[in-house]
Formats: C-alpha cells, sequence, structure tokens
C-alpha cells in the first residue's frame, strides 16, 4: 500500500511517498504559502503517480479527536474549530488537506494527531490544578506533542535492544528545535513534559518551556507587556535564542560558545540542566528507566549532548560508551557495555509512523497490529 504523507509544519510542507516504512521519493516545499501554492505540489503529485492513501500529521487533536480518523468533512470542521489550539501548524495542516483534495480527491485520507501517543495519559498526569469547572469547559489538560516521533523511536530502540516495549521503562528524547520528552510504562506514555500548548517542559530553540506562571502574570501586571507581545515572546524570542542572541539553532550557540561568548555557554547550561531535571521527572513517572532513546536533529547529531543527558541519568543506571556515541547519527545502541539501562539514538521518522497508521487505520497494514502505546483511548 503507497501512502502519500503530507507533513505540514509552520512554514514548509513534506511530502513523500511510503512504501512500507522506506519512502520511494520525498521532496519538501520551503516557503510554502498554503492552499493557494498548488503549483509546488501538483508537480510531484504527478511525478509519483498512484497512491493507495494519503496520511497527514496534524500536531493538535483536540478533547475529540484521541486517535487517527479517516478524514471527511466532519472532522475538517472540527479541525477548523480548535486551529488556536495550535496556530502555527494546524491551520496549514488543514490547508494541506484541501490542496490533497483538490489535486487526489478519491483518493482516501487519515488524519494523524501528534497527540494521541499522549491521550491515555492517566488521569493525575494530564491533569491541571485549576478549578474543575475550567478543565471541563475548555478541555484544559496536558495534552503532549511530539507524538508521531515518539511512537516511531520508541518502537524502533525496543527493536534494537531486542526486548518488547511493554515489558521495558522507557525515557523517550525528541530533541531539535522543538524538543519534549515522553515516559512508558507497560508499552504506554504515562508522563510528557510539553503541556495544554508546546510551549511548557524543556528549553527550546526560541521557546522559554515550563516558567513559573506567577512570572508571567507579574509582567502582565507590572511589566508592560501586553498578551500578545507576551505571547510572542515565549514561542518566538526565548530559549537558547532570548539567552544567547543567537537564532537559538544549537549549531549556533555552540559555535558562539566555542568561540568565547559566555551567554551562549550560559544559554547551553540552562538547556542542559532543564533535560537532566526533565528526565528524572520522567524516570520517576516511569519507575525507573531501561531504555533511555535519543531521536530529532539535536538528539540523533549533538553527540554532546547526548553525553552529557546521561551523564545526569547514571544514577538510573545509563552510561554510554563515549567513543560509540561521538560517531552514531542513526539508528543504533551506545551504551557502555554492562550498563543496566541501555541507551539508543533513532533516526527520527514521522512519515514512517503516519503511513502505518494510515495502514492501520484503513485496515490494510502489512505490518502488523499497531503496538500498545499508538490507538489511546480517551482519558
Amino acid at each position: 500500500m503507497r501512502v502519500l504523507v503530507v507533513n505540514a509544519g509552520s512554514s514548509s510542507l513534506k511530502l513523500a511517498v511510503m512504501d512500507g516504512d522506506r519512502p520511494v521519493v520525498a521532496t519538501t516545499v520551503e516557503r510554502w504559502d498554503g492552499e493557494q501554492d498548488l503549483a509546488a505540489i501538483a508537480g510531484f503529485v504527478e511525478e509519483v503517480g498512484t497512491v493507495d492513501a494519503i496520511g497527514h500529521r496534524i500536531v493538535h487533536g483536540g478533547p475529540r479527536l484521541t486517535e487517527s480518523v479517516p478524514l471527511d468533512g466532519d472532522v475538517l470542521t472540527y479541525l477548523d474549530s480548535i486551529e488556536d489550539l495550535a496556530p502555527l501548524h494546524n491551520p496549514r495542516a488543514v490547508a494541506g488537506i484541501r490542496v490533497m483534495r483538490q489535486l487526489l480527491p478519491d483518493v482516501p485520507e487519515v488524519a494523524c494527531f501528534d497527540t494521541t501517543f499522549h491521550s491515555g495519559l492517566p488521569a493525575a498526569a494530564h491533569t491541571y490544578a485549576l478549578p474543575k469547572a475550567w478543565n471541563q469547559r475548555w478541555g484544559l489538560r496536558r495534552y503532549g506533542f511530539h507524538g508521531l516521533s515518539h511512537a516511531h523511536a520508541v518502537r524502533r530502540a525496543a527493536e534494537l535492544v531486542d526486548r518488547d516495549l511493554a515489558d521495558l521503562r522507557v525515557i523517550s528524547c525528541h530533541l531539535g528545535a522543538g524538543a519534549s520528552l515522553a515516559a512508558l510504562r507497560d508499552g504506554r506514555c504515562v508522563d510528557t513534559t510539553m503541556g495544554f500548548t508546546p510551549v511548557e517542559g524543556l528549553v527550546m530553540a526560541t521557546r522559554c518551556g515550563s516558567v513559573d506562571p506567577g512570572l508571567l502574570l507579574w509582567l502582565l501586571q507590572h511589566g508592560g507587556q501586553s498578551p500578545a507581545g507576551l505571547s510572542d515572546v515565549v514561542e518566538h524570542r526565548s530559549g537558547l535564542k532570548g539567552l544567547s542572541g543567537t537564532s537559538g539553532d544549537l549549531r549556533d550557540v555552540l559555535a558562539a560558545r566555542d568561540g568565547g561568548d559566555a551567554d551562549a555557554a550560559l544559554a547551553f547550561d540552562v538547556f542542559i540542566h532543564r533535560l537532566r531535571r526533565e528526565i528524572g521527572a520522567m524516570a520517576a513517572s516511569s519507575g525507573g528507566l531501561d531504555l533511555l532513546v535519543f531521536t530529532g536533529g539535536i538528539g540523533e547529531h549533538q553527540a554532546e549532548v547526548r553525553s552529557l543527558a546521561v551523564y545526569g541519568a547514571h544514577h538510573l543506571g545509563a552510561s554510554i560508551d563515549e567513543q560509540v556515541n561521538a560517531v552514531a547519527d542513526s539508528d543504533g545502541d551506545i551504551s557502555e557495555p554492562g550498563a543496566r539501562a541501555r541507551t539508543v539514538v533513532v533516526t527520527a521518522s514521522e512519515a514512517s509512523e503516519i503511513a502505518r497508521e494510515t495502514r492501520r487505520v484503513l485496515g490494510r497494514s502489512d505490518l502488523g497490529p499497531a503496538p500498545p502505546d499508538a490507538p489511546a483511548t480517551p482519558a
């Protein structure tokens, strides 16, 4: 079953035709302008020929869509109604759906959500300590994100160490411009660092991660900040960028640090401190650690980050072979021989997970049943 995977980002559009877990052909349309920009996509669709299904990555499924579903008019209308939950991504994903409906109107489509992986979180983990009426009225809860990446990473990691995922206590580290951790026990996600929005949790390229909400209220009341201005700061002008004065790309931060920039050095230290702290928190939720997984642009390619993160997890039984770690940049086990907890690197592949979910939903999977962590039920 050939699946066309459509992954709409905040400014680009990634397209890939998947045959099994492998892309047959793929392209990225940079600076994609939305559904009015058909030309950039039509050529690719014509080139790849017949596809059997289309799978769309959608960041936020809201309180209603807690697992991958066939796309119909009702689902599309609902996605329009919750675009404010992920304003940088959901509207672009909906635009991608509308484009494909123009270009391939007879091909079945499936919506795959980043929030699905976390939708079965225990109530104690997903509930905010706000008035019950607020939580019920507005669907306030920890949703979690990067679920498609986490789902692929943990499945592949279990294969690399030749263990059943359901028997492992796992911490998955998706580290990129956006970053989050997920804790698994008995094959299910039991905690994650991102929350109602993707701002919560780790320090990221431009997002601040978790800060005292009282600090934000103080800035609104006494710091002359408007809600719109504060939103822009915490989303786009904080994190590594805000601390270092660089672009926020970790490669630029490290280059500045290595050149003697004290602000960049502090930014990196803050990033690592928060990463170590949250790994510890996830281990508390999973009840220990058997498998530590790194994926995403930073997780795959920054050996120093992996080394420092694992150093902070020695008490959990993790240790790595530094020579192996120094050259690892694709799927592989970087654990030190005899380490009680294994550490692996997994190449991110949201496209593989979307294709897998699309086949599952349409009932024609040649990859076997979905793993226990994938089809979450409403909590």
